[in-house]
């Protein structure tokens, strides 16, 4: 047993706080102005910040890697097999066609609605990070294609998967403070969607227009490895239509999934039937991805002609550069763990239960509170939510009233990625960017999907007193 199980935080709140932004100012620091990198910067800061939050000597290094491996366990998996997929799709020129068909169809103006677009419909029943990672390599194959700026294309795809996992079931988030508020999840689905749709608009689209033209860097080189030139293209390349079957794979099996255990959940289907229990085991994400990377290797490579040995070595080739990805992810993951385990986000939804502010209010402001001090957004929404539910119960709402609570603390829950989130340095190294750059572009993106849909849940909550 960890000694950290049985083992209780003895500093109060304002203590606890001060050492988590003593941790955070240290890791921009080094990062950003002695460039130490961050991996190392991220174990070293973990390690000093559990000694400071008082973690027994003992449950130091154990805490960390629990951190780590926890991350690593579905980060590592995501990332590996959605590399090998982009850099399949990627070598047998199927990115490249698919990139100049929506280009075609859509003008060079709409490619970044195009994704937007496509990565809403993807971002449905697909987690944020795995969405993304199947997406990357027609996000870059078109920004290639037109010589653009990689954020003008990332971000609003990026956007995109980010508000459905926020906002619209059967994405967890929103699932689970439902459950905790006895809120409607088919008004959830409802209102979700409402709010989500504008909330990308501004806070992805237009705002990733507009870091296009603020740090208009292109693309040098793919996460997958380096870029393949035209001239090393194949004389025939995958189609469109093989590319998008590809990326529907995952898409299927994982609505199957989330949809079955939704609709278990609600006792419309029996969880426990054998045939539900195994199409819940199929869209389980690394088992769709496993699927998908399997269909890749054979309609992107065998179909074409491919040789077994050159499909061996492209996807040899796209592991190489996702390394330093995967171990800065789990290394932010390790310090997101060490804040946790210290205790900063009991104490500081403790210290907030009594803010005498109207409960939707408390609800966001404590999931927005929770989300900075400790980086999970699940954790953050889950706490507020359980802390919240007695308030919520004894507040006499309507249904909608309820739903609309509920959405308001899943958008307090995405506020301001920043260096105790494993998803910042994931979207960041995935985009090339460094640190400052991250900070300015997806930590004010999330900031803006945060308050862009509070604003429109307010709204909204406003009618439904009318009424």
């Amino acid at each position: 047993m960890n000694v950290t199980d049985t083992w209780e935080p003895t500093l109060g709140t304002g203590p606890l706080l001060g050492i988590a932004v003593a941790a955070i100012a240290v890791i921009l620091v080094l990062v950003i102005h002695f460039k130490v990198h961050a991996f190392v910067t991220l174990v070293t800061v973990s390690a000093l910040t559990a000694l400071a939050a008082g973690i027994p000597l003992d449950g130091v290094v154990p805490t960390m890697t629990s951190g780590f491996g926890s991350t690593l366990g579905s980060v590592a998996l995501l990332v590996g097999l959605g590399a090998m997929i982009g850099r399949l799709a990627e070598t047998s020129g199927g990115a490249k066609t698919l990139a100049d068909a929506l280009v075609k169809l859509f003008g060079e103006a709409k490619a970044p609605l195009a994704l937007g677009v496509a990565s809403l419909i993807m971002g449905f029943p697909i987690f944020f990070d795995a969405g993304l990672m199947v997406m990357l390599p027609v996000i870059f194959a078109v920004a290639r294609r037109l010589d653009g700026p990689v954020l003008a294309y990332g971000i609003p795809a990026a956007g995109a998967f980010s508000v459905m996992h926020v906002f619209v079931p059967p994405h967890p988030g929103p699932v689970a403070a439902g459950e905790f508020f006895s809120a409607n999840i088919g008004l959830i689905l409802i209102f979700g969607l409402l709010i989500a749709l504008p909330t990308w608009y501004l806070s992805g689209y237009r705002f990733g227009l507009h870091l296009g033209k603020k740090y208009p860097y292109r693309l040098e080189e793919a996460i997958t490895g380096a870029l393949v030139s035209d001239a090393e293209l194949p004389d025939r390349p995958a189609s469109p239509a093989s590319v998008i079957s590809i990326l529907l794979i995952p898409m299927v099996l994982i609505f199957g999934n989330t949809g079955l255990t939704t609709l278990g959940t609600a006792g419309v289907v029996d969880p426990s039937a054998a045939w539900v229990r195994f199409f819940i085991f199929l869209g389980q994400t690394p088992i769709a991805l496993i699927i998908t990377t399997l269909a890749a290797m054979a309609v992107l490579g065998l179909r074409r002609g491919e040789g077994k040995s050159a499909i061996e070595k492209t996807m040899e080739s796209s592991l190489g550069p996702i390394c330093s990805v995967i171990l800065i992810t789990g290394a932010g993951g390790m310090f997101g763990g060490v804040l946790r385990t210290s205790g900063i986000g009991d104490a500081l939804a403790d210290s907030m239960s009594g803010l005498g502010v109207p409960v939707i209010l408390a609800c966001y402001l404590i999931a927005v509170a929770l989300r900075l001090a400790q980086g999970s957004a699940t954790v953050a929404l889950t706490t507020a939510a359980a802390l919240m539910a007695p308030a919520v119960e004894a507040g006499g709402f309507s249904e909608i009233q309820l739903v609309l609570i509920t959405l308001a603390t899943a958008a307090g829950s995405v506020f301001g990625s920043h260096v105790n989130d494993s998803g910042f340095w994931l979207v960041g190294r995935l985009m090339g960017m460094d640190v400052s750059t991250t900070l300015r572009t997806w930590t004010v993106n999330q900031a803006l999907i945060s308050s862009i849909g509070f604003g429109i849940v307010l709204i909204f909550y406003g009618a439904a007193a009318l009424f």
